[in-house]
This record gives structure tokens, sequence and C-alpha cells, in this order.
């Protein structure tokens, strides 16, 4: 199709109000960035002292779920080492005495033991270290508040 004489002249007036209507929002925008500032976003000491008291309860917070947590992984473990000693003392009453499944009962027995407690090591040494990397954490926000 061939456009005429109006309805390209209107094509480019068009194409003209576009681009400076563009231009003047672009403007605008630039100016509303530099020369309208936030204030409220602006530091104030009194909240750091409030950011600060918060992290010493995070702190503490953190070395209280420590405390729990390796609480209950020593709880777990006893539970599981007993439980293990019972069974093999059942199967070991159930068949003849020093028949081949008792001593493999006990044997059992014994590696759920030592299992138990290096599992419980490796626990309770995880948990220490998640909990110095929150207090070094806290320690480092508490230093940039200063």
């Amino acid at each position: 199709m061939k456009l005429n004489y109006l309805t390209k002249g209107l094509s480019t007036l068009g194409r003209w109000i576009a681009t400076g209507l563009f231009c003047v929002s672009a403007i605008a925008f630039i100016w509303h960035g530099a020369f309208l500032v936030n204030s409220s976003a602006m530091a104030s000491p009194a909240i750091n002292l409030i950011a600060a008291a918060d992290l010493d309860d995070a702190k503490s917070k953190a070395n209280e779920d420590a405390g729990r947590t390796k609480g209950f992984v020593q709880e777990t473990r006893d539970k599981l080492k007993e439980t293990a000693r019972t069974n093999a003392n059942k199967v070991d009453d159930a068949t003849d005495n020093g028949s081949f499944i008792g001593r493999k009962a006990q044997r059992d027995a014994a590696r759920i033991q030592e299992r138990a407690d290096q599992d419980a090591d490796r626990t309770q040494k995880a948990i220490d270290d998640t909990k110095n990397v929150v207090e070094r954490a806290v320690e480092g926000i508490k230093d940039a508040f200063k």
C-alpha cells in the first residue's frame, strides 16, 4: 500500500512526538534520581544501638540452641546404644547361649554403639562449627555498626 501525502506527514509527526516524549521522560527520570534524596534511608545512631542489642540476642540464642541440640544428640546416642544392647540381649536369650546368631548380635550391638559414639561426636563438632560461624557473623556485623 502506498502512503499518500497526508498519511506520510502524520506518520512523520507521530514519530517526532514519540521521540520527544521518550526524551522528556528520560530527562525526568534522571532528574528525579539525581535531585530527590530519600532522607529516611540515612543511618541513625539510635537504630545502630538497637541493631547491636538484637545481635547480642542472636548470639545468645545461637549458644542456647547449640546447647539444646547437643543435648538432643547425646540423648539420641544413649537411646540408640541402649536399644542395640537390649536387642542383642533378646537375641542371645532367644537362642542357645553362645550360638553363632547370639555372638553375631553382640558384635552388631558393639558396632552400632561404636558408630553411635562416632556419629554423635561428628554431629556435635558440626554443631560447634555452626555456632562459631554464627558468632563470627554476629561479631562482624557488630563491627560494621561501630
